[in-house]
């Protein structure tokens, strides 16, 4: 069960989102990223007005982390 602090129902209420330049394919598989947060906001491109999914700053930081070296998130 994810608890509601880390969860945001509509991300639109949100500010400052962003894509990866790295997004550039017509599949609309991406993810954007706000900022300006205490936390790290992410969301489904597709879905501005759906849920976002709030990260701490070290997780977060420790996800993007291990996607560019190749491994799993610990």
């Amino acid at each position: 069960m994810v608890s509601s602090e880390h969860t945001v129902p509509d991300s639109s209420a949100l500010a400052g989102w962003f894509k990866s330049s790295y997004s550039g394919g017509s599949q609309g598989e991406c993810l954007e990223v706000a900022r300006g947060h205490a936390g790290v906001p992410v969301r489904d491109s597709k879905a501005v007005a759906g849920p976002a999914l709030v990260f701490s700053v070290r997780g977060w930081a420790a996800f993007v982390g291990a996607v560019k070296d190749g491994g799993a998130a610990v």
